[in-house]
């Protein structure tokens, strides 16, 4: 199988897309995109059931998952998807990532809010279909300045961290600068394979 490469053209880092209000002077913004033989409405499925605890992130299940495997089919309990909803991000935790808007089978956005009403993170994504039953999945993640939050400022079972969870708690001891830039290449590392685990899925391979 070839290796996939999840990059975003320059018209679509450029474009403006829904919930790009959500977070409106970000620190930083990464949009990644990738081309899947398969039509939406078998592509939002696997969308919809994301979230540690449900059907993973299909991304390094040993980082961000707690080393549970990520599921490889289609979990009917976990296909309803509203805003308020939580996807979460770490096992064991309550508030985090929350659903602020699903419209099936083109646009899911998620959110890391903050008490004061505003959000930390946004991260939407938007299905365009594209010609021969086929579609390109943008994923955008909008990070404020104030990300990242404590990690104990996050509803979480008690107990030992996750390896992304003291990642996160090292980030936000870390000079700004060298923060943007250590979390921007570690995102793209699990962007890239959460974006081929999705085409890997969707097309059934």
């Amino acid at each position: 199988m070839s290796f996939t490469v999840c990059l975003a053209s320059p018209e679509e880092k450029r474009r403006i897309m829904p919930a790009d209000f959500l977070v409106p002077a970000p620190m930083g913004v990464v949009t990644h995109a990738v081309t899947i033989n398969a039509a939406p409405e078998n592509v939002w499925p696997w969308l919809a059931q994301m979230g540690a605890g449900r059907a993973g992130w299909y991304s390094y299940d040993w980082i961000d998952n707690g080393g549970h495997p990520s599921a490889n089919a289609i979990l009917p309990a976990y296909q309803h998807v509203a805003p308020g909803d939580i996807l979460p991000a770490t096992p064991g935790m309550t508030d985090v990532f929350r659903v602020a808007s699903a419209s099936p089978p083109h646009d899911l956005v998620l959110t890391v809010p903050e008490a004061n009403g505003g959000n930390q993170v946004s991260w939407e994504f938007l299905l365009q279909p594209l010609d021969q039953g086929r579609t390109r999945l943008i994923v955008r993640g909008r990070i404020s300045h104030r990300w990242p939050g404590s990690i104990h400022e996050r509803s979480r079972a008690p107990g030992r961290l996750i390896l992304i969870e003291r990642i996160y708690q090292i980030l936000a001891r870390t000079p700004r600068p060298l923060m943007r830039v250590t979390a921007g290449f570690g995102h793209y590392i699990m962007q890239a394979r959460m974006l081929r685990g999705i085409k890997r899925r969707a097309e059934g391979r």
